[in-house]
């Protein structure tokens, strides 16, 4: 990166530290099945979905999620030679992704990134600079629908998935079934690790291109490679160190699982955010897990849920946006005083 500001080059080390934190925390709901269920150990989960995190870049060749987040949730023109925009943003996403890692909550670091975009540029511009139904899937409209949509997808799929499976494996021995399961979880967890890196590792470099091009180091439109290289294996990394509180809550406390319903969540996770990474929306993969898991337990019987433990998370959700964007625009109104 020869040429560019000094503050970009911390710009772009702040964006890829956010996707490390990224692969400790939401990465962390790629495995957490794969652990609770005792296939296998935590070392060698998060090597297998790491693996797949990376992979998902010559699995999938489209880049759409990059696409919106780049240009489909503000207007790119408010960025223009504001080099400390995407800084604040990512402040303020880093520092309640933090938060709620240390504390264990399996929050969507996907939404901290958009809530840190909408901040700076509401006190920069007003609401005219955020862009909501865009053509193709872009813009705030659709991202909000799925906030919502995407757990409930990923829990009513879980749920038919649940009980397909165990009708057709019902006359089955409980010791034949799990040791079939434990090795299709191995299939599920590695496509919903794929979904994940679809998804996620896009997300970050949507940022990063939309820094780069507002100071006219890359197109908008034919982003360079290097950068999507670069961003997939930072977020293999983080899912590497892993998020173990967050791991322990989303694959023990949510709901006791077994083989056959790790499969099933992996498996209807992992559809979900392959469909909507092709449709270019930014989902959650925490939303889609945990809507997932949540379907699982409910098709054994409701009360399989810890809905205690379930209404902390969606709490959680719910904060995400309002708090980043609270944060990130004070921050951004701070160093816009002093410079």
């Amino acid at each position: 990166m020869w040429g560019i500001e000094p503050i970009i080059i911390v710009t772009v080390v702040l964006a890829l530290v956010f996707d490390f934190i990224n692969g400790a925390n939401d990465a962390a709901n790629s495995i957490s099945t794969i652990v609770a269920t005792r296939v296998l150990s935590p070392l060698k989960a998060v090597i297998w979905a790491a693996f797949f995190n990376f992979a998902a870049l010559w699995v999938f060749h489209s880049t759409e999620v990059s696409k919106t987040m780049s240009k489909g949730v503000i207007d790119a023109g408010v960025v223009d030679g504001d080099n400390y925009f995407i800084l604040c943003s990512l402040l303020g996403a880093i520092l309640w992704g933090w938060l709620c890692t240390r504390f264990g909550m399996p929050i969507s670091l996907s939404h901290t990134l958009i809530g840190g975009l909408i901040g700076p540029a509401l006190v920069k511009s007003g609401p005219d600079a955020l862009l909501w139904w865009e053509p193709d899937h872009k813009g705030l409209g659709w991202i909000a629908t799925f906030i919502i949509l995407a757990p409930i997808i990923g829990l009513i799929l879980a749920y038919i998935l649940q009980i397909i499976t165990f009708w057709i494996f019902r006359a089955f021995r409980p010791n034949r079934v799990n040791g079939f399961f434990q090795i299709m979880q191995l299939a599920s967890s590695a496509a919903f690790s794929l979904g994940h890196g679809s998804n996620d590792a896009q997300k970050t470099a949507g940022i990063i291109i939309l820094l780069l091009a507002s100071n006219g180091h890359v197109a908008l439109d034919a982003p360079p490679q290097w950068i999507f290289y670069m961003c997939y294996i930072v977020i293999g990394l983080g899912t590497l160190i892993g998020g173990w509180r967050v791991v322990k809550t989303m694959g023990h406390n949510l709901t006791p699982l077994k083989p056959m319903g790790g499969f099933c969540a992996e498996t209807a996770g992992a559809i979900t955010l392959f469909s909507t990474a092709s449709l270019g929306i930014p989902a959650s993969t925490t939303h889609t897990i945990t809507g997932a898991i949540m379907g699982v337990g409910t098709a054994r019987r409701v009360s399989a849920v810890r809905w205690g433990v379930a209404a902390k998370i969606i709490w959680a959700w719910v904060l995400t946006i309002p708090a980043t964007i609270i944060m990130s625009g004070i921050i951004y109104w701070i160093v816009s005083q002093m410079v």
